[in-house]
Order: C-alpha cells, then sequence, then structure tokens
C-alpha cells in the first residue's frame, strides 16, 4: 500500500492544521494495519506522534500533543487524518504517517514498529 501524506503548511501559534495520509493499491492491507502519526526535525530522530488501532477504537498519544491533536480514520475512505489544533512553535516539524506491519497488534510508539511511511508533510508553526 502506498501512503501520501498532505495537509501540511505555515501556521501562527494558537492555529490549527488537518493532516491527511491516504492510502492507495492494497487498500484491504490499510484496514489491517495500525496506523501512527510521527515526525521529525533536523538531526533528530523520528518521534511518535499519535497512533490508532485498526478499528479506529483505540488511540494513543505523545504526551506533547495529549489533548491538542486528535488522530482519526475511515477505512472505507483509506485515510487517516491527524487534526492538530492548539499548535506550539515546537510543533515544527516535517510529519509522517506510517503503517504498521499485520503482525502489530497495538499502537507501537517506536518508527522501527512501522514497516511502510508516507514521504512527509512539513508544517511550520510561527511565533
Amino acid at each position: 500500500v502506498r501512503l501520501q501524506a498532505s495537509g501540511g503548511g505555515l501556521v501562527q501559534a494558537g492555529g490549527s492544521l488537518r493532516l491527511s495520509c491516504r492510502a492507495s493499491g492494497d487498500t484491504l492491507s490499510f484496514s489491517n494495519s495500525i496506523m501512527a502519526w510521527f515526525r521529525q526535525t533536523p538531526g533528530k530522530e523520528r518521534d511518535f506522534v499519535a497512533g490508532i488501532s485498526r478499528n479506529g477504537g483505540s488511540t494513543e498519544y505523545a504526551d506533547s500533543v495529549k489533548g491538542r491533536y486528535i488522530i482519526s480514520r475511515d477505512n472505507d475512505k483509506n485515510t487517516v487524518w491527524l487534526q492538530m489544533n492548539t499548535l506550539k512553535p515546537e510543533d515544527t516539524a516535517v510529519y509522517y504517517c506510517a503503517a504498521g506491519p499485520r503482525t502489530l497488534r497495538l499502537v507501537g510508539t517506536t518508527a522501527g514498529q512501522y514497516d511502510n511511511w508516507g514521504q512527509g508533510t512539513l508544517v511550520t508553526v510561527s511565533s
């Protein structure tokens, strides 16, 4: 399955953005995959932001975004979203969506647990 992320851009602190990640190709694989968003800044590792279970019934968030970000998915649309509210300058990063293998049963919080990545979308939050 190919993952295509979009929705990044420049926003002022306190603003909102909604990222989308659409799967194409083997869409049955999408519905069977744990999905997650990670972010990365230059020179740093890719950090977990949020993850969602196969049916959307369970979500996990990094402490730094809890209460501000919401991850959701629609398996009929082969899409996962990340609603980002009350953005801060420290949220500036390239955001990546990721799909886990079928062996991943619960949301993982490390990049190595995911084997399929989108191309990344840049989010810049100005102060």
